[in-house]
């Protein structure tokens, strides 16, 4: 494929990659049985996409905004999404391998099915508003990543350093192990501003 645009919106089947674009825009496009490899693009603004069975591999988008869609049993490895946005977008059997999504925002982002985060770094990061509560996090950089609100019952954080998370309070019900509980304190410590006597003696 030479473009990910289709007259009748829905492009199956198809091969695309190493290809650098100025923008990227698409709405209201089926993306089905597919690999996008090597693809960069200085701005991206996706709407209304359905995307089945797709992997996406080496990509480069950065600061894309990426709305109102649906993903399904796709594949995002050795991808950059430094500074994305994703809003009311539903994962259903999504995994992310050694990407790098730091800086992004998720609003309303629902994990409709598995989603697993493996090797991924994710520093400062925020998660607004989002459902989590069928997905995990695998080896991932969680410095200054940020949790507001949301649903996060059964996220899986085994394997993640907890101790530089902010709102630590909305992840309830997440499971940890227990070598975790120090990481925990560290977070919730940090974010409720606290001091601690020893460091006023020695002031």
């Amino acid at each position: 494929m030479t473009s990910l645009e289709a007259a009748r919106g829905r492009v199956t089947e198809f091969r695309y990659g190493d290809a650098d674009l100025r923008a990227l825009n698409l709405a209201d496009t089926h993306l089905i049985d597919g690999r996008i490899t090597g693809l960069r693009t200085q701005s991206a603004r996706l709407e209304r996409l359905r995307v089945v069975s797709v992997e996406f591999t080496g990509c480069d988008l950065s600061s894309i905004h990426w709305s109102d869609s649906k993903v399904t049993r796709a594949v995002f490895r050795d991808c950059k999404l430094l500074g994305a946005v994703l809003e009311d977008v539903v994962l259903d059997d999504v995994l992310f391998d050694n990407c790098r999504i730091d800086y992004a925002t998720l609003v309303r982002v629902r994990a409709a099915g598995p989603v697993i985060l493996s090797r991924c770094s994710l520093r400062e990061a925020v998660f607004d508003g989002v459902d989590l509560t069928a997905a995990a996090f695998d080896g991932c950089d969680l410095r200054l990543t940020e949790f507001n609100g949301g649903k996060y019952r059964g996220l899986d954080l085994r394997g993640n350093d907890l101790s530089q998370i902010r709102g630590f309070t909305s992840l309830r019900q997440v499971v940890v192990d227990r070598t975790q509980t120090l990481q925990m304190a560290e977070a919730i410590a940090a974010e409720l501003d606290v001091t601690f006597g020893e460091d006023l003696a020695s002031g």
